[in-house]
């Protein structure tokens, strides 16, 4: 497993680099290198990294999903609050029932088949979205209207609306006992719960940093620890309670910068150093769960689906942004951020096929083909753009 985690490092830096180069982003270099050494590739991989690669790659996300959380302010949160609430839920609600309804249209699917393929689909990618959205916060782009709060806030909420109507659609296939109104209704509470328990976290490590001596490394190390718990909190808790714990994790990161302001300026340099490590793992085990071959067995109706849903998700971003102050250039450039899928689509798109639903395979197969279609062409999109579309 060392010899396969020093591949990927060197192998990842390399055509991290190239990739920048060539003026394309640097994590689609890291997931064609994923891709290309994964099980589906020439299997270079150790099984045994393959087998908690999962693992490593919710560290990863919690990663800078608490660099995230350091960089949001109460002001800039305030000023974008309730946009930021409209794309939690508007543009995912509408992409995944376009994919429900063109799926049934065109490959026969039952409305339940249907709606549990839009829900993958439905999902945006934080591993994708939030480092971006990072770098323009850091220089000051689309700042003065909130445009990257805006996008940080709504993505990781997205994930938590879509993947809970995707266990509403695969428990009415199953004929699952559980009420389905009271699970969607769950899904505002799992996302205040959340938000509570990073609250209830954050105060407590303030006054700890307060009281306490501790280096810096080491809090980054504390904040990190207890970031991972409550993500297993949530896991051990999801047959009972549903927490959405990454809403903590970034709450976390937000209430130390309230407090703590000089304190989150020095923790977040720290986390910048770990990222440059954590995205190399989180891209190239990203493009090592993605069956190529598997893809290519969608073929163009799977891209026709795909494309629906994009659309759908398109008018869900501009409504979310009616009543704003954001003009065309940025609701555009909102509505682009909105496109990459990756993480979410590599770890449950295979669970209908283990679940023993009659299409399984085929809603694999357009959940892998989602990512490759609009991970690179979300990212590409965003950084082409962001120049002529934000101040």
């Amino acid at each position: 497993m060392a010899l396969s985690m020093a591949f990927i490092v060197l192998a990842g830096l390399l055509l991290n680099y190239i990739f920048t180069k060539l003026k394309l982003p640097g994590f689609l270099g890291m997931i064609i290198l994923g891709v290309a050494a994964g099980p589906y590739g020439f299997n270079f991989l150790d099984k045994n990294l393959i087998e908690i690669s999962g693992d490593l790659r919710t560290i990863a996300l919690i990663i800078i999903l608490l660099r995230a959380g350091l960089g949001i302010s109460r002001s800039e949160l305030k000023k974008v609050g309730t946009i930021a609430l409209k794309f939690t839920c508007i543009p995912g609600l509408i992409e995944g029932f376009t994919v429900a309804f063109v799926s049934m249209k065109l490959l026969g699917f039952s409305f339940i088949e249907g709606g549990m393929l839009g829900f993958i689909i439905a999902a945006v990618s934080p591993a994708v979205v939030v480092p971006f959205m990072i770098f323009l916060t850091e220089n000051k782009i689309g700042t003065e209207k909130g445009i990257p709060t805006i996008i940080l806030a709504g993505a990781s909420a997205d994930d938590v609306f879509a993947i809970t109507l995707f266990t509403v659609f695969l428990g009415l296939y199953g004929g699952s006992s559980a009420n389905p109104f009271l699970q969607v209704l769950g899904i505002p509470l799992s996302i205040i719960l959340g938000t509570a328990v990073g609250i209830i976290t954050g105060i407590i490590l303030v006054r700890v940093f307060k009281k306490f001596h501790i280096r810096d490394t080491k809090k980054v190390l504390i904040i990190l620890s207890i970031s991972i718990f409550l993500k297993g909190m949530e896991n051990f808790l999801q047959d009972k309670i549903e927490i959405a714990s990454l809403i903590g994790v970034m709450t976390i990161g937000f209430i130390i910068l309230e407090k703590l302001p000089a304190v989150a300026g020095r923790l977040s340099g720290k986390f910048n150093k770990i990222w440059v490590f954590a995205e190399i793992l989180l891209f190239v085990l990203v493009g090592a769960q993605v069956n190529v071959h598997v893809a290519i067995d969608a073929g163009m109706t799977g891209i026709v689906i795909i494309l629906a849903g994009l659309a759908g998700r398109s008018i869900g971003g501009y409504i979310a942004t009616i009543g704003s102050n954001l003009n065309m250039k940025e609701r555009l450039f909102c509505i682009l951020a909105y496109i990459p899928k990756a993480t979410v689509q590599a770890a449950i798109g295979g669970i209908p096929l283990a679940a023993g639903v009659a299409s399984g395979d085929v809603i694999l197969a357009i959940a892998v083909l989602s990512i490759i279609i609009t991970a690179p062409a979300g990212a590409v999109l965003m950084k082409l753009s962001y120049k002529n579309l934000l101040e």
